[in-house]
């Protein structure tokens, strides 16, 4: 097999800050033991987040200085939407400042307190707009979404039964819409099949419940749709994006992510109220309808980048540096979520920091240790971002405790990773000096991104 390289070249650099171990120390400390509350300039290598992280291309530059700045009904816009309904075909386009506006307008449009929202897994804002409004998130994922070694194809679908159920039990008045994540990063960047789009917009048309597609990763999905389920290897993932999309109802997008731009998003419906009561919302939010909060060199790059994630050489380009990191940590017996999701390698923090109970937040202990170790910065997917407190003010775990490493679009070489595989070692060698942590500050929603930690 030949060498997968990268399909583009570097044109411009940035530099990286290499800083001493007693630095990283001090910086954490001060950051209250929350890689969150880092200064970037102090990351070596930053894996916190692969939304709005990364590098876009020469057609990305230079559409942005095309951008129509016009308030309303600019040349920038009408290009904005023509791109979105012709991969999606779905009729209303709403363009946002990022993926959790057009979340935040979706939830206080359509929910009311104790209505319930199934998905696969719903994401960290996903989760925190709707319990905002006082309604219900629940995840219905399959069970081998939990099982990290299992190595099942399309291990984020939702599981068909659980809806069935979900919906006998709370009745369709409480259920105004359902949705699905593609991929599931909650549960290791997992995708999600065509079959399974297809059996959930069936369950949920019989009962006149809309489907939502959360599609911040929409081309990654295609490409594992294309490489993973019968009858679609010869199929391009343009046509593959357009088949998932005609089974939805509407949708929501971070443009940070597969729209490989560094802002921006959108909420798209085809139901005519729907959106006049969306429009509404965005007016008093974000901003006038044709740029929702965004600049029209935004729109423009948006545009350019949502074509170039679906470009069939940079996905296997993408998904071989996943591949790359997740095999090599393998062979030093280092567990993480197989198969590696399409965005990220999960750290599986159970096995990593066996003797850590999950309320300890083993996930924080790696992150921390890998920071200071090498100046390499992740986050937490475990207790600390999706545990809940039950009725009784006691505090539940999550049912996974993972850490994600997550790649920035076209930023990091092969030397990068290879330094990456070296200090994850390091850290895992040595992992029974890491300690527990618990949390000495906290705000009501959200908490990861704030809160205050010291060791247990």
């Amino acid at each position: 097999m030949k060498t997968i390289i990268e399909p583009f070249r570097i044109k411009a650099t940035e530099p990286i800050n290499l800083t001493t171990l007693e630095y990283r120390k001090k910086a954490l400390e001060k950051a209250h033991n929350n890689v969150f509350l880092l200064d970037a300039e102090d990351c070596s290598i930053d894996l916190l987040t692969d939304s709005g992280t990364g590098a876009m291309s020469t057609r990305q530059w230079a559409a942005m200085m095309m951008g129509d700045e016009s308030y309303a009904g600019s040349r920038s816009w009408k290009r904005f939407e023509k791109t979105v309904k012709s991969i999606t075909g779905i009729k209303h386009i709403l363009p946002t400042h990022q993926g959790r506006a057009a979340e935040a307008i979706l939830a206080h449009t359509l929910i009311k307190r104790g209505d319930v929202i199934p998905n696969n897994s719903h994401f960290d804002t996903t989760r925190a707009n709707i319990e905002y409004v006082r309604g219900i998130a629940l995840n219905l994922l399959c069970d081998e979404g939990l099982e990290t070694e299992n190595k099942a194809p399309f291990k984020g679908n939702m599981d068909i039964e659980k809806l069935e159920r979900c919906i006998q039990k709370y009745g369709r008045e409480k259920i105004p819409f359902g949705m699905i994540t593609v991929t599931n990063n909650t549960g290791g960047g997992q995708p999600v099949s065509m079959e399974n789009i297809r059996q959930v917009k069936a369950v949920l048309s019989r009962y006149d419940i809309p489907l939502i597609i959360d599609a911040c990763r929409f081309a990654e999905n295609a490409y594992f749709i294309r490489s993973r389920e019968p009858g679609y290897a010869d199929k391009s993932l343009m046509e593959i994006a357009q088949e998932m999309f005609s089974h939805a109802d509407g949708a929501t997008m971070s443009c940070k992510k597969d729209g490989l731009a560094n802002i921006g998003g959108f909420l798209i419906c085809n139901d005519d109220q729907w959106a006049e009561d969306f429009k509404n919302q965005l007016i008093l939010r974000e901003g006038f309808p044709t740029y929702g909060g965004l600049a029209g060199r935004d729109l423009e790059a948006i545009a350019v980048g949502l074509v170039e994630a679906l470009e069939l050489d940079y996905q296997v380009y993408r998904h071989a540096t996943v591949k790359y990191l997740s095999e090599r940590l393998l062979e030093r017996h280092i567990p993480i979520v197989q198969p590696p999701g399409g965005h990220a390698v999960f750290l599986n923090a159970k096995k990593f920091l066996p003797g850590i109970p999950p309320l300890q937040y083993p996930g924080i202990g790696i992150v921390n240790a890998i920071y200071v170790e090498g100046g390499i910065r992740g986050v937490e997917l475990g207790s600390v971002m999706f545990g809940k407190v039950d009725d009784k003010g006691i505090e539940q775990a999550s049912p996974l405790e993972l850490v994600r490493l997550a790649f920035p679009r076209r930023v990091y070489t092969q030397s990068h990773f290879d330094y990456m595989i070296e200090i994850i070692e390091q850290v895992f060698v040595r992992r029974d000096k890491i300690p527990g942590y618990r949390i000495t500050h906290q705000p009501r929603f959200l908490r990861h991104f704030t809160c205050h930690f010291e060791s247990c």
